[in-house]
């Protein structure tokens, strides 16, 4: 992962920790439902952004090397691979 994606994406992780430790409080106190699942949707966002610049990068940097300079299995591999992400993903 390029240094500056990384540096990115783990200060966007700690916010997203710090929101769902306000999740947390917001149950603790028992604020109103809505505002919960409100917070809760922004804290899916901002993860669904993370997977997004992630699967982004890795399509980018290591399927790319694959399909460039890799063998027919380190292909396949790949493909395995991001099959099994994305189908995962719609469970």
């Amino acid at each position: 992962m390029d240094a500056r994606l990384k540096k990115s994406q783990l200060a966007r992780l700690g916010r997203i920790e710090g929101q769902v430790r306000g999740v947390a409080r917001m149950i603790e106190e028992e604020r109103y439902c809505i505002d919960v699942l409100t917070q809760i949707r922004a804290v899916r966002a901002a993860l669904d952004k993370v997977e997004q610049e992630t699967l982004s990068d890795h399509l980018q940097h290591c399927v790319a090397h694959a399909f460039h300079a890799g063998s027919d299995g380190d292909r396949q591999t790949k493909i395995d691979e991001l099959l099994e992400v994305l189908d995962s993903r719609r469970r």
